[in-house]
């Protein structure tokens, strides 16, 4: 669909034009573009300076390989990708997914929208992200150690500090970040606090593991309460099982929610009363299990064959917390026809733009995930704060930090949103507020 602003639309057909098959990052584009329209018309200094030309395009993009020995000894091959997309507000800042899906377009489509994300944390980070399409699952303690090895053998080289600080993504836990640490330790010979996400005895910061899918829920809160709605009472979808959906789960719980449906890539689980998070964590996280080994733990809940039919569960509230584009259009009309009041993103892009339209073309509350899963980044800037002071700060202390973070994210969209004329508009105002602290960054940097 053509955006309405022939600058814009003019960058996005030559960006189309360049990479056709890039369909994840052109969707991750042309979702923001749409939306910067008021402001491009507003600020011709914008246009003069081809701040958007610009910005869609990465500073440096990595692209290599990544040998490694397997337990039976046959060397194997994955690639690996660094794509530093914006540097205009700080060192890059992203984190490493490590996922069989994973190619070019998916690293970009996350990169572009980590620039926008992390400026709306106010921390000074720049956009950036990588991984390779290794699967750490089902590979042993030393199988993923030797890849995190050889991949941190050449990802060092452009990697700091103040250059760019990776974290952890789909795929990269805590176990991953320390191999990887550890490599680069060796590698340079100093200690640094060049990955965040790290583990508690060597530099990691309390609440990090908690960080995005709490702040999903304190973002969707203050949404909500703004609308005089809340967690409390309602039902619950939490899509995933990973990070972000098990404590999405818990603090959805702890406002007054009931977490009633989550998945992984093979189903997903139904317990009216209520998904234990604490099995998940033992399910997912210590025995690295099939979400269905649910049923061993709790007899009463179902399961169902097949991830997409979880958003058919009847429910008042949903956390899409899994992957990109799981929600479609399909599954929107039947989050609408079954009288969800609100989508919150934990996710990267989980709704489809289609999607997206039956959402808010039927009055439900909508929340980007560059605005209501910033909470992760957001820590990782804690973290860094934290290493580059010498100290540690207790768990009450970051959890606080990030609540009033998230609570002001919330309210920088929709403040935002109102001055475009765009007012209850939570996607406008994310992409025009993290817009403009980075482009008035670039205004004042130069041509660089």
């Amino acid at each position: 669909m053509a955006i309405n602003n022939a600058y814009l639309n003019g960058v996005y057909e030559d960006l189309a034009g360049r990479y056709p098959e890039q369909t994840e990052f052109l969707e991750a584009v042309h979702e923001v573009l749409e939306t910067l329209v008021p402001v491009i018309e507003a600020d011709p200094r914008y246009e003069q300076q081809n701040i958007i030309g610009r910005i869609v395009e990465p500073e440096r993009a990595v692209m290599f390989r990544v040998p490694w020995v397997d337990d039976a000894g046959k060397v194997q091959v994955n690639r690996g990708y660094r794509v530093q997309f914006n540097s205009a507000i700080g060192p890059y800042k992203g984190g490493l997914r490590f996922d069989p899906e994973v190619n070019l377009s998916v690293i970009k489509f996350l990169g572009f929208e980590q620039i926008f994300k992390n400026s709306l944390t106010t921390l000074p980070m720049g956009g950036g992200k990588g991984g390779s399409d290794f699967n750490p699952k089902g590979k042993s303690d030393a199988e993923v150690m030797r890849f995190c090895q050889s991949f941190m053998t050449e990802l060092f080289r452009h990697i700091g500090a103040d250059t760019d600080v990776p974290a952890g993504d789909k795929g990269v836990g805590g176990r991953e970040i320390g191999y990887m640490f550890g490599q680069y330790k060796r590698l340079k010979n100093e200690w640094t606090g060049v990955l965040t996400g790290k583990g508690l005895s060597y530099g990691g910061s309390l609440a990090r593991t908690e960080a995005t899918g709490y702040g999903l829920c304190y973002f969707a809160d203050a949404y909500m309460k703004d609308n005089g709605k809340s967690f409390e009472g309602k039902k619950v979808i939490v899509s995933g099982s990973g990070n972000v959906a098990i404590y999405a789960n818990q603090k959805a719980t702890q406002l007054g929610g009931t977490v009633i449906a989550m998945s992984d890539r093979s189903g997903y689980i139904v317990d009216e009363n209520g998904i234990d998070y604490k099995v998940i964590k033992v399910i997912k996280e210590q025995k690295r299990a099939a979400l269905k080994t649910y049923l061993d733990y709790v007899p009463t809940a179902t399961y169902v064959e097949g991830s997409t039919g979880i958003w058919t569960v009847k429910a008042d509230i949903a956390l899409p917390c899994a992957t990109q584009n799981e929600i479609n259009e399909e599954s929107a009309k039947a989050l609408v026809a079954n009288g969800v009041i609100g989508v919150f993103e934990g996710s990267n892009m989980p709704c489809t733009p289609e999607a997206i339209a039956v959402i808010k073309g039927a009055g439900l509350l909508y929340s980007p995930g560059k605005a209501s899963n910033a909470c992760g980044v957001l820590c990782s800037g804690l973290e860094m704060s934290q290493n580059s002071e010498r100290l540690s700060w207790s768990f009450d202390e970051v959890d606080s930090k990030m609540k009033g973070l998230m609570e002001g994210i919330y309210a920088t969209c929709a403040a935002t949103a109102a001055k475009y004329g765009m007012p209850g508009d939570i996607q406008a105002g994310a992409n025009i507020a993290g817009f403009l602290k980075v482009a008035d960054a670039m205004l004042a940097q130069g041509v660089c």
